[in-house]
């Protein structure tokens, strides 16, 4: 009975040709023989998944196999140059376990912490944050070589970062590509390393970076600065710096969002029959505050717009001002008789005054 092809890539008869090759690459690195090294039945089922995918691939292979024609699959491999060319096809020039060039590394991104005012982190700053980190070395230049000499080619692999390998398998020799070991992938050869970075073509030195802080952020609001984290070296593209703010605490507010709270205590005559007080302000100085008569503790006063920044905005929220009403806890004789007299004429149930 003919092998149903479909079946085994796993895919449906519908299926598209992208469809049918990411289940090939998929099969392929499961069953190959360099990743199943004495497995005969991986090698068989790596076998049939190469034929199905020979034919499936091909829209007019594929059109004679729903026919039910048959198909020379001998005849295909070698017209296709063998399994080598196959794979090369699907999996590109790296083969299927095979590298490309190495790319230049990329610099670490870096984490560092700047403390900033409640005032600061309300209306913007710029602050100065300092560490240390591998920044690219002033002698070479970040290329690696000592000033007057130059990378050589890399003679194992002739600058190309790669090298062909013959692998022995079920089908014959089979070529793949893997990294050069002399030059790691990048092409070049350091023969005079330079002597300030031994190569790397960066040193770990210490750097005062200045950020800028727009107004309205928060503890943990972090910022991003491209380009300004640990050098690659050897050309490489630096990372990423990454500041984390955290806002000190202002014992005359409290924070929510883009609101501040400021609690205020004003006497029982100052809440019954009304006060005006003054209140600090987030960026300096002060305000007067209406206390109306009658005030209840607890009560709360809303100064429109005169908040913290929001961030990404223009506006301001506002502030919050919180009225508690301070009760003495001693008085005068005088004022213990105005009171016992204010309370009698109000109703109010009082304790008697202690006999002398």
């Amino acid at each position: 009975m003919a092998r149903d092809y479909y079946e085994t890539l796993g895919v449906s008869r519908d299926a598209s040709t992208e469809d049918i090759k990411k289940a090939f690459r998929r099969i392929a690195r499961e069953t190959h023989p360099d990743a199943n090294p004495g497995d005969a039945a991986a090698e068989e089922k790596f076998r049939q998944a190469a034929e199905a995918y020979e034919v499936l691939s091909d829209p007019n292979r594929r059109a004679r196999y729903d026919r039910g024609d048959t198909i020379d699959l001998g005849d295909i491999f070698r017209g296709m140059g063998g399994i080598d060319d196959l794979l090369r096809s699907v999996f590109g020039d790296g083969g299927l376990f095979g590298g490309a060039v190495r790319q230049p590394r990329r610099g670490r991104d870096l984490l560092v912490t700047a403390d900033i005012t409640l005032e600061e982190a309300a209306f913007g700053t710029e602050a100065a944050v300092e560490f240390e980190a591998p920044q690219t070395c002033s002698v070479c230049d970040g290329g690696g070589a000592e000033p007057g000499s130059e990378p050589q080619t890399c003679l194992e692999c002739a600058g190309a970062g790669r090298v062909r390998v013959s692998q022995r398998s079920l089908f014959g020799t089979m070529m793949s590509v893997a990294t050069c070991p002399r030059c790691q992938g990048e092409g070049m050869v350091i023969s005079d390393p330079c002597s300030n970075c031994g190569g790397d073509g960066a040193v770990t030195q210490k750097v005062e970076v200045n950020v800028e802080i727009p107004p309205g952020v928060t503890t943990g609001t972090r910022l991003r600065l491209s380009g300004r984290g640990e050098s690659g070296g050897r050309h490489g593209p630096p990372g990423d710096l990454f500041v984390e703010l955290s806002v000190a605490r202002d014992p005359r507010f409290e924070r929510s969002d883009s609101n501040l709270i400021h609690h205020v205590s004003v006497g029982l005559a100052e809440a019954a029959l009304g006060s005006r007080i003054e209140v600090p302000l987030i960026e300096g100085g002060t305000t007067d505050v209406e206390i109306p008569a009658g005030t209840q503790p607890g009560t709360s006063i809303l100064m429109k717009g005169l908040g913290a920044h929001r961030l990404g905005q223009r506006s301001r929220g506002d502030l919050i001002v919180m009225v508690d009403i301070s009760v003495p806890s001693e008085l005068t004789a005088q004022e213990e008789d105005l009171l016992r007299r204010f309370a009698e004429l109000r109703g109010e149930k009082i304790n008697r005054p202690a006999e002398t």
